[in-house]
Order: C-alpha cells, then structure tokens, then sequence
C-alpha cells in the first residue's frame, strides 16, 4: 500500500497533514500521533468511518486526505515533590539508619568489639530473642558481686540488652560489659595506657553460650513433642558425635565407640585445605597418641567422628588463630578459605543420621526439579513474568518430629559471619556481618551499621588484611512447596497444616 497524508482530528485540536505508511504497522502511526497529542498509544481510539484502528492491521478503509478522529486523554504531567526526593548518596548516618530500617549498632567502649560482634551475631537467631524475652531470672541474681556474675544475672543483662536494641538506633553496653567483666575478670585486662585489652571473640561466644546454657529452658513445641534436651543452648546450637577410636599400631585391639557433643564444629587450617568443607573433615579424622591397653605403652590412634544429630544452627569456628610462645600472642593464620553461602553437612554425617535425612532431601530434590522444568518452559519469557508466575508456597517445618531444635535436611544457609581484622586474636578489629533478608546483609562495625550484600560476605574469606572470617553461624534452609501440595499432604495425613513463623532472616518457616 503506498504512503500519503491524512487529517487528524483530537477534540478541539486538527492536524491537517499527517504521514502515513500502510507498509509499516499502525502503532507506528499511533506512536506519531502520541508525540502530537501526548496520547499514550494504550489510551488512544483512532475512528475511520465508524471503524476503529486496530495496532496490528490497517482494517479501515483509508487513503490520500481521508479525516481520521483521535480520540482519548492524555496523561497528567505529575508534579513536583512538595519535599524534593534525597538521595542515599547524599544522607548522613542518622537519616540513612532511618531509610534501610537499619537495626541497632553497638557503642564501643574501649576495645570491646569482640563482644559487640558476639552479641550481633547472636541476636540473629530469632528463636534466641524469643527465649530470652521469656526469661525471668530468681533473686539469687542480685544478691552481692557474686550474684552480678551468675549466669542468670548475664542471661538477664543480655535480654535487656536485645530489649534496648529494638528501641534504639545505638544503645551503649555498659551494664553488660560490666556483668560481662565481674563474670570473666580476664576480659577486664587493662593495658599500659589503662585501657581495655582486646579479646578472643570465639572465646567470648563459647562462654556466653555456657552462661545462657544453665539458664535458657529448652523451648517446647506446639505438639505434645517429648523434650529431649535439658537448656536451649543444647537443642539448638548442640549437635553430637558418634567416635570411634582406633588403635592403628594393635589391629587385633578391639575398637572404642563413645559419644561426643557439640556446640561449634572446627574447621582447621593446614597448607592443603582451601575449603571449609575440607577443614572441617580434617577436624573429624585426626590422629593421636594414649595409653594403649593391650601394648602397655602409648600408641598412634585414629580419632574417626561422624555427626549424629544436627543442631537447627550451626557454628562453624576457623582456626585462625596459633599460639606462638616466644612472641607470647596468638599469631593469625591469613589463608584464603573459601566458604559457601549453602552448606550440605550430608556426607558429615552418620549412615543412620543420612537416613534420616533422606526423605526431607528427596523432597528439596522435587521441588528444585519443578523449578527448574517451570523455567525451561518459561524460557522466552522475562525474570518479572516468571516471577509473577511463581505459585504461592507454604515453608515446611525443618525439625524432626520428636526432636525440636534439630535439622532434618542437613542443609543449611549461612545467616551472620564474625570477621577479625589484625594479626593476633590480642589486636585488631571484630566485626559482625548479619543476613537481613535474601540478598541484603547487615554490616555491624560498633555503632556504624550499614547494609552490604553476598558478593561483599564472599570477600571476607582471608588471604589477606581484610576482614577474615572467623565464627560463622549457619540456619536451617527452608523448603518451600506450593500451597496445592501442601493441602493435599495434609488431608492425606488428616491433619491441619503446621504453624507458621519466621527465620531469624525474615522468611517465613513452619514449626513443628
């Protein structure tokens, strides 16, 4: 079809000569008629004898001068802010805190960011917070100095300490650090200038749990669930270990089998390992030299442990750290170690724990495979329709039916990380890296608070005098399924479906 002029008419308004070309589409032709009208081509009617304009075909009879009728309202210009928009660039720290919803940092009181890191880290564990606003301590507590360092006077401060964070952008630590100094008099060691000396963060977190471990009850659940742990410390941050001991110089010496528990796994560092994964390997086999019963002498054994119950969380301590005597200090071991935002403590596992572990994995298996077949079907389609087109899910409980606190899976996905920056565990600088939500990670550097995200965790792996990771704390990873599912699986087991709550992370999880 050959190209011509046409008239327009919109309202009030003519345009007399208008280019037309029937070879192109007709939004072309409404895209003209938008950068004359303002008329958004979605909001535009073009009338031709009573026919209107299609966007894909010229079905209306037209030709050189024939009078087109446009009609349709264009959009109106928006306003200017009354209070014109400020850029995060451009915010101070107050105003930034306010914007992000930024949680609470810590003050620093003299070489006491060991203990501030410590005590963000804890606090990521929603299950903690919620132990210790239930907390009532006895009036033991408060009875003389004695008193002040009792666990149950520690346990309290921290619970008010939690308390003033969510109330507070800052809050000073004074009544803790106090507690924390009368309890642990080598945490109150001064130097020449007087000052506090910097401490052992690791050391300050095994003894906190201690303190919070005879005093925080083991939680119950919403069922009649038997409760197999006597403190809140062992049913969610304890693990155990089924050991055996081998004596590898008598084979006919009958092999010792014994039970371990835990509330830190341990990775070690040597020139080979460059994993996490291997470190902590070379932690569960490892030899050692005793009294051999049947040679009357001591002996090389083999130490072979293996994880028979998986706590919900689970620490992870780096090794960093070598006692070197003539200098007197804990020298600091700097290798890259690389750690992954998903841990599988599956192959770390006893073969009657993998077992058991096995149903809650076959079901992650189900769901990956259904996400990944829903995307290849989708794959000419954008990110924002495929997630527009995600189904509604309901997250599934992580714990063993008959053992609140543990993990089912043996999965697990990294929730806060404590870093040392330095070169002895007697210097330098701790800081606390807590997930907020998927991607977005709380950097907590005293009273500076400020959002980062994975690929700024990821760096902090070592190799250098950056920020190394050196506790980290991993939390149950949450199966989601879709909804239909979920329903169909309860009125097969003729049951409500589980009660949902949140991860320390804000998502959503079912508890037992």
């Amino acid at each position: 079809m050959p190209s011509f002029t046409v008239k327009v008419k919109w309202g009030k308004e003519n345009f007399p000569s208008v280019d037309v070309n029937t070879d192109e589409e007709p939004m072309l032709f409404k895209a003209q008629l938008y950068a004359l009208t303002g008329v958004q081509p979605e909001r535009q009617k073009v009338l031709c004898k009573g026919i209107s304009l299609k966007d894909d075909e010229w079905n209306v009879p037209i030709k050189n001068g024939t009078t087109l009728l446009l009609l349709g309202t264009k959009e109106e210009v928006p306003q200017e802010p009354v209070e014109k928009p400020k850029f995060i660039e451009d915010m101070n720290e107050s105003e930034l805190a306010t914007a992000l919803e930024l949680p609470a940092g810590l003050t620093n009181l003299g070489n006491t960011c060991y203990m501030n890191a410590t005590l963000q880290c804890l606090k990521s564990v929603r299950e903690l917070r919620d132990s210790l606003k239930q907390f009532k301590d006895d009036s033991s507590a408060s009875s003389g100095l004695a008193g002040l360092a009792s666990p149950g006077a520690i346990t309290q401060s921290m619970r008010n300490l939690f308390d003033d964070m969510e109330k507070s952008d800052t809050v000073t630590p004074v009544l803790f650090l106090q507690r924390l100094h009368i309890a642990f008099p080598n945490f109150a060691q001064t130097g020449e200038n007087g000052t506090y000396r910097q401490q052992d963060a690791n050391e300050c977190w095994s003894e906190l749990l201690k303190m919070l471990q005879q005093k925080l009850p083991a939680t119950k659940g919403d069922k009649d669930q038997l409760v197999k742990h006597n403190s809140f410390i062992d049913q969610w941050f304890g693990g155990s270990f089924d050991v055996e001991m081998k004596c590898t110089e008598a084979e006919d010496e009958p092999v010792s089998k014994s039970k371990e528990n835990f509330l830190q796994l341990s990775c070690f560092i040597s020139t080979e390992v460059k994993y996490m994964h291997s470190g902590i390997r070379l932690r569960l086999k490892e030899q050692l030299t005793k009294q051999s019963p049947s040679l009357g002498r001591d002996a090389v054994y083999t130490k072979t442990s293996l994880i028979s119950r998986l706590p919900a969380y689970l620490t992870v301590q780096f090794v960093r750290f070598q006692y070197k005597g003539k200098e007197g200090i804990n020298a600091k071991v700097l290798k890259d170690i690389k750690f992954p935002i998903d841990f599988d403590a599956f192959e770390l596992c006893t073969p009657e724990l993998q077992a058991k572990l096995s149903p809650m994995r076959a079901k992650f298996k189900e769901v990956e495979d259904a996400e990944l077949e829903r995307n290849l079907k989708g794959k000419n389609k954008t990110k924002a329709q495929l997630e527009s087109e995600k189904p509604k899910t309901i997250p599934q409980p992580y714990c063993f039916d008959d053992d609140l606190g543990s993990n089912n899976s043996g999965y697990y996905t990294l929730q806060a990380v404590l870093t040392h920056q330095g070169r002895s565990s007697s210097s330098g600088h701790y800081v606390g890296w807590v997930r907020q939500k998927g991607d977005q990670w709380i950097k907590f550097d005293d009273d500076y608070v400020s959002p980062v995200d994975t690929e700024a965790i990821l760096k902090l792996s070592g190799g250098g005098d950056w920020h190394c990771a050196y506790v980290l704390v991993y939390g149950p990873k949450i199966l989601e399924i879709p909804v239909d599912e979920e329903k169909t699986a309860t009125d097969a087991a003729g049951g409500d479906a589980s009660a949902t709550t949140e991860t320390s992370s804000g998502e959503k999880m079912a508890v037992d």
